[in-house]
């Protein structure tokens, strides 16, 4: 198996499971003194590596897992001799992410600078610590905040503004107008402000194009995956709100509004003028009918149609999306249909024999 170790200046980051513990607030059972310098799944541990549970189905790995150091829940109690050190913390699984975080700020590049060839058109100004890759376009009146990184073959149109140390990965294209918060994320081919789906019939069968005047406000601390598409407003502004998560793959289309700190996973579609609330999961491949309004602190499973508006706290699921235990309920008959056509078939044999007499 291959080991990734973490490297800083041609030396390897060596943690022992007291520093970990430090900056973790976490509680060690077992050597404070072992060391780490990568991280890997509890099932594929190996020494020097830190590891954590966070879901009970996976408890049996940490009694054969070769992990120096694993990270468990604060009330945790092995059942078996465990060969690791244990440091437990309230909740693992955010204690990894910021783990990770940590480790991936000291690894990731910090470039500045304005790289050559590159276009920054008059009327823009950049901050000293911004930096603009090579192959990309700055238009006019382009607003850039300080820490801003632009890479390389992306494109930023006209009037734009980029919040203070936001992330725009290579190939983004972010249209005229539109406003980029502070600390957001978007990743390589994500496109901000491309025309709403707006088309008008005719009576003669054609459609004809509607302007679409608004723009787009991504709010501060936003991550956009890999190819998600956030079209700009016929009017007014198509809104993702502060905090909110959206995956690969993700279609947002013309005005409409999601609130803050949300999650959806990839190939969700929502189209026009719909309003989702703040706190929901939505996942994959959920799609949302226009013109409808879903409440806050809603979770939504993957796969479903969301025809109507949802209240908030709703947990649902299908397609048209219904209650998780009514999903599940109606998922069990639909499993039995074969038997009962079967039982059915039976009985108007029966019958048609009694019939017969």
């Amino acid at each position: 198996m291959q080991k990734l170790l973490y490297i800083i200046d041609d030396k390897v980051m060596n943690f022992t499971a007291d520093q970990i513990s430090h900056l973790v607030n976490g509680t060690i059972v077992g050597d404070a003194s072992v060391t780490v310098n990568t991280f890997a799944k509890i099932e594929e541990g190996h020494p020097g590596a830190l590891s954590f549970l966070a879901n009970p189905k996976y408890t049996h790995y940490l009694y054969t897992t070769e992990s120096s150091v694993v990270l468990v829940k604060r009330d945790f109690e092995p059942e078996h001799p465990v060969k690791a050190t244990l440091i437990k913390v309230d909740d693992p699984y955010d204690t990894v992410a910021r783990l990770l975080t940590m480790v991936s700020e000291m690894l990731t590049p910090k470039p500045t600078g304005i790289e050559q060839p590159s276009f920054v058109a008059e009327g823009t100004e950049l901050p000293e610590d911004v930096y603009v890759g090579a192959f990309s376009y700055i238009g006019k009146n382009v607003k850039l905040g300080r820490g801003a990184k632009i890479y390389p073959q992306c494109y930023i149109g006209d009037g734009a503004s980029i919040g203070e140390d936001t992330i725009i990965y290579p190939g983004v294209k972010v249209y005229h107008g539109c406003k980029i918060g502070d600390r957001c994320i978007l990743h390589s081919g994500v496109v901000i402000g491309a025309d709403g789906f707006g088309f008008a019939p005719a009576p003669t069968g054609e459609y004809h194009k509607i302007p679409q005047l608004g723009i787009v406000e991504i709010a501060d601390d936003v991550e956009i995956g890999a190819n998600t598409t956030v079209d700009r407003a016929t009017m007014g502004a198509t809104r993702v709100g502060k905090g909110t998560k959206l995956d690969n793959l993700i279609m947002v289309a013309h005005n409409v509004e999601i609130g803050c700190h949300n999650a959806l996973a990839s190939q969700t579609g929502i189209a026009g003028s719909t309003k989702i609330g703040s706190h929901c999961m939505v996942g994959g491949q959920t799609g949302f009918a226009g013109h409808i309004k879903v409440g806050d602190n809603v979770m939504i499973g993957a796969q479903s149609g969301i025809p109507d508006n949802v209240a908030d706290g709703s947990k649902i699921m299908g397609y048209p999306a219904v209650g998780i235990k009514e999903f599940f309920r109606n998922y069990a008959y639909t499993r039995r249909l074969g038997e009962l056509f079967a039982q059915v078939r039976k009985l108007q044999s029966q019958v048609d024999s009694l019939s017969d007499k």
